[in-house]
């Protein structure tokens, strides 16, 4: 079975984060969500209360996660970007060769940490800027971009194409367009 990791921080946006783990567990795939904040319970952009799976000093082998997730929303961006113990995860992941995805404003956070560079990227509307300062070319004609082992996209309207479009790449493209039908969506 495939296992994602989550990155949550207070200040996410709740669309695109649930979307993915409601997806992607719909899926058969193993997803933990993880909180960078100081309590297991976040609070998102809209002010809803989200409980995470655990603490990220309770991560549990991240070493086997076949991908990690960020989803935008501020201030929840900012701070994944600051979290030192994110930015060391990414980089084990990205030298184990794992996908590294990212929605909304959090692709800027995988530009400005290096991983963008020289690859195509979609980001919110408005930070193209900050992927192109970092390297990236961004993409916005398209709602999810996949370049090699980096997946972005680009805001809450693109969350449902983009849990998709990373259902695929764990678990086939059948299953990604049975989920899709399933929720009444028609997947890629």
């Amino acid at each position: 079975m495939s296992r994602a990791v989550v990155f949550l921080a207070d200040g996410f946006e709740e669309v695109e984060a649930l979307t993915v783990v409601d997806l992607l567990r719909r899926a058969g795939i193993e997803v933990v969500t993880v909180s960078i904040s100081d309590s297991l319970t976040l609070v998102g952009r809209s002010h809803i209360e989200v409980g995470a799976d655990v603490m990220f000093g309770d991560l549990q082998h991240p070493e086997q996660a076949d991908m990690f997730i960020l989803p935008g929303g501020q201030p929840g961006t900012t701070y994944l970007g600051e979290h030192e113990g994110v930015a060391k995860t990414l980089a084990a992941a990205n030298e184990a060769k794992k996908y590294i995805c990212a929605i909304c404003a959090a692709p800027t956070v995988l530009a400005k940490q290096g991983y963008l560079k020289g690859r195509k990227a979609a980001c919110y509307p408005g930070l193209e800027n900050v992927l192109e300062e970092n390297g990236a070319e961004p993409v916005t004609d398209e709602e999810v971009v996949k370049d090699g082992r980096f997946i972005t996209s680009r805001g809450v309207g693109t969350a449902i194409p983009f849990a998709l479009k990373l259902i695929k790449v764990l678990a086939g493209e059948d299953r990604a367009r049975e989920i899709g039908r399933s929720i009444v969506y028609k997947a890629e």
